[in-house]
């Protein structure tokens, strides 16, 4: 009989190890494993010289001489293959014989029984009193109510326990990567707290057994292990998954030697049948536990992935209630605020505290508010990415990664990596966006990384400096991802904003309603009168100036009525259109003669056709003319004229308003169409402006299923409009 062969193991097929079936077991006990006859189908080969000769060989069945001075160790097999199929729990007793004192671990297996023998040689003595101290440690742990509370206790007990020079609280990540988050250590070593490993570090078969069998020991790293052979009879390699002595990866043991370690012993932290972290202990010099301490810290690691998972559901819930209590304040802010903006940018800290985010932006076209260090230019570009996208208001958009941007706006992000935009606005595209910073950004380094730790034959990899680095390059360019939770609650806000946003809007639109029925009603008159008396005045002889004054008071106001009131009959949806065949040209002329009338110093340059016909609502189309005419001798050069072009191609008309001046800023061009915009009291020629004539002339030629356009050149500030000369039905 032959030991079982090992494959060679490196850094490009470690994931793929079959450490269930090593083949070999450390060499401080003896490994048998019967069918389900009692015959010997596994053994390994230092039995008979640690446990002399009064055992079964390979092939033979397991009779009542065999293991002599074992007394009740019959027994204990008897009660293992009674237990119920499938019942992998351990079954274990103390014995003293004539060989030495022997822990022996049996438990089921599909196949019939494997059996360990643990010498306890060598082993740490179970201290005095042990079980008080090990009560003490859980009632410790008990008492503990948060998550750090939690793992820094356990890893004060777990070396209390156990002797090892280092014990850390390992928890893993989203992305299964892990971090030292809690650790007791001898003062002559680094601390490993804060140190970051990639999840490769653990592959997934790993993984796997620390979930089955949840505690692992290796004694002595630089120990040599023992083969394990097999009976002619034996199916195939032993799977040792539940085994205490199974032997270890090379790779592992190449890590720990790096690190100059002897022995190590990890504790899995399970929750809802996850691997939820670890508590790793190692020890510069080999060191053994006795079986009873280990299973000790193996009790106090369940006691402990039960309070963590209270634990978290707690934090869970607190989350879920701050979140609660964000939204509505959100939505108190949203329906009493007069600035919507400016109401949810007051809220950036929370938000920030609630979603775990590093910066905050509040958009609603081209206006910003940002919070967190974002460049407001970048937010800018940002926002406007986003509106290309053409998102549907009230649909989350997320990402941990800077994937799919385009190359200027990735270059501009930098470390913002992770990005959760929530889009509103009842009437217009509004964001709220939450930022969070690349995980390099974010990490607390609380080792010492530029330490050199020695390196084998598989290379730096293999040391957390090299492990370390690995993480590094992996999370470059990424933030954590928005779990389930941040999502859950950002919909819930994002429902909340946007019917906020509208009951706003709603009650906007109300008293908007309002105003203008008082404005049609309450003002048309007495401006009618007003301007009835100044002309009466100027008849009778009266001041000119007085009459002048009266009259272009009472014209100007009664406009600004006149746009106020068509910009709630296009909010309402409620403008018609009076489409009739209409001479452009001739209109034209006659707007120009009468604004030259009205506006003597203003030279007006027309480039008319003889005749232009289209079917079009000649009064608002008049309207247009007035407004960028208006427009353009309120903003442009004075003394410079204003070029007005009209012409037809191919069953379009085109017209355009020139004037000389400096070109619009870029940050104002997005809300050139938009009515009140901020730029408009910036005109020293028209600081009583409303900024509606733009918005006007926009809407008047979309109703012609035209388009209104802004374009600069040098010199000129042009308006461009472009619709069908007859539209079809």
């Amino acid at each position: 009989m032959n030991a079982l062969p090992t494959p060679e193991v490196n850094l490009d097929n470690c994931d793929r190890e079959p450490i269930h079936i090593p083949g070999h077991i450390q060499p401080h006990g003896v490994l048998f494993a019967f069918d389900r006859n009692d015959r010997l189908t596994f053994r390994s080969v230092n039995a008979n010289e640690m446990l002399g000769d009064a055992i079964p060989a390979p092939g033979e069945t397991l009779a009542a001489h065999h293991f002599p001075g074992f007394d009740g160790f019959h027994e204990l097999m008897a009660e293992v293959r009674e237990a119920a199929e499938g019942d992998v729990i351990p079954h274990a007793m103390q014995f003293s014989s004539a060989n030495g004192t022997f822990d022996v671990i049996a438990h089921r297996t599909p196949d019939g029984v494997m059996c360990e023998f643990e010498n306890a040689l060598h082993a740490v003595p179970v201290p005095p009193n042990f079980s008080f101290t090990s009560h003490r440690s859980t009632e410790r742990l008990k008492r503990q109510q948060d998550i750090q509370g939690l793992l820094t206790v356990a890893v004060d007990e777990v070396r209390r326990m156990t002797g090892f020079d280092r014990v850390m609280a390992y928890r893993f990540r989203h992305d299964d990567s892990g971090e030292v988050v809690a650790e007791s250590v001898d003062a002559a070593l680094d601390p490993f707290i804060g140190r970051r490993y990639p999840a490769s570090d653990i592959p997934v078969q790993a993984r796997r057994l620390y979930i089955i069998n949840t505690l692992r020991l290796i004694a002595d790293v630089k120990s040599v292990p023992i083969p394990v052979e097999a009976a002619p009879h034996a199916g195939g390699p032993l799977d040792m998954s539940h085994g205490v002595l199974r032997s270890v990866s090379p790779v592992h043991i190449e890590y720990l030697t790096n690190m100059g370690v002897g022995a190590s012993m990890s504790v899995s932290i399970v929750i809802g049948g996850k691997l939820w972290g670890m508590l790793a202990c190692h020890h510069m010099q080999p060191r053994r536990p006795a079986y009873t301490v280990r299973m000790a810290c193996d009790v106090l690691a369940q006691i402990l992935a039960s309070n963590l998972q209270g634990a978290l559901s707690r934090e869970h819930a607190g989350r879920a209630d701050t979140a609660a209590s964000l939204r509505a304040s959100v939505v108190e802010q949203v329906l009493h605020a007069d600035d919507v903006i400016l109401a949810l940018s007051s809220e950036a800290p929370t938000l920030c505290e609630v979603f775990g985010a590093h910066g905050v932006v509040v958009a609603d076209g081209a206006r910003l508010e940002v919070s967190g260090g974002l460049p407001q230019a970048t937010a800018a570009t940002l926002i406007q990415w986003l509106n290309e996208q053409q998102h549907a208001p009230g649909r989350l958009i997320h990402m941990n990664t800077l994937d799919g941007l385009p190359p200027t706006l990735l270059q501009q992000m930098d470390v913002w990596c992770g990005l959760l935009a929530l889009p509103f606005g009842a009437e217009s595209q509004s964001w709220l966006l939450l930022l969070r910073k690349e995980q390099l950004e974010t990490v607390l380094w609380g080792g010492k990384p530029e330490k050199n730790y020695t390196t084998g034959p598989l290379g730096p990899r293999l040391t957390p400096r090299g492990s370390f680095d690995l993480w590094k390059e992996i999370v470059s360019g990424k933030a954590v991802p928005w779990d389930a939770l941040d999502l859950d609650n950002a919909q819930k806000l994002l429902d909340k904003l946007s019917r906020a946003d509208a009951a706003h809007m709603a009650e906007i639109n109300r008293a908007r309603n309002q105003l203008m029925a008082m404005l049609g009603h309450d003002l048309r008159d007495p401006l009618q009168s007003i301007s009835n008396t100044a002309t009466l005045l100027e008849k009778r002889g009266g001041d000119d100036r007085i009459s002048q004054r009266l009259m272009s008071s009472s014209t100007r106001m009664q406009r600004l009525v006149s746009q106020v009131m068509d910009m709630s009959r296009m909010h309402s949806g409620s403008l018609t259109f009076q489409m009739r065949e209409v001479d452009l040209a001739a209109l034209f002329e006659q707007l120009i003669a009468e604004t030259r009338a009205a506006h003597p110093g203003m030279e007006i340059m027309p480039r008319l056709p003889q005749h232009l016909f289209a079917n079009v609502d000649a009064d608002r189309m008049a309207q247009v003319l007035s407004n960028l005419l208006s427009n353009a001798s309120h903003h442009g050069t004075a003394g410079e004229p204003v070029l007005v072009q009209l012409g037809e191609k191919n069953g379009i008309v085109t017209m355009e308003v020139s004037n000389s001046g400096a070109p619009i800023p870029d940050e104002m061009v997005p809300t050139l169409f938009q009515p009140f915009k901020r730029m408009t009291t910036q005109s020293p020629t028209n600081r009583n402006g409303l900024g509606l004539g733009l918005y006007i002339a926009h809407k008047v030629i979309a109703g012609h299923g035209g388009e209104l356009s802004y374009t600069y050149a040098d010199p000129y500030v042009v308006f461009s409009a472009s619709f069908p000369a007859r539209r079809t039905p």
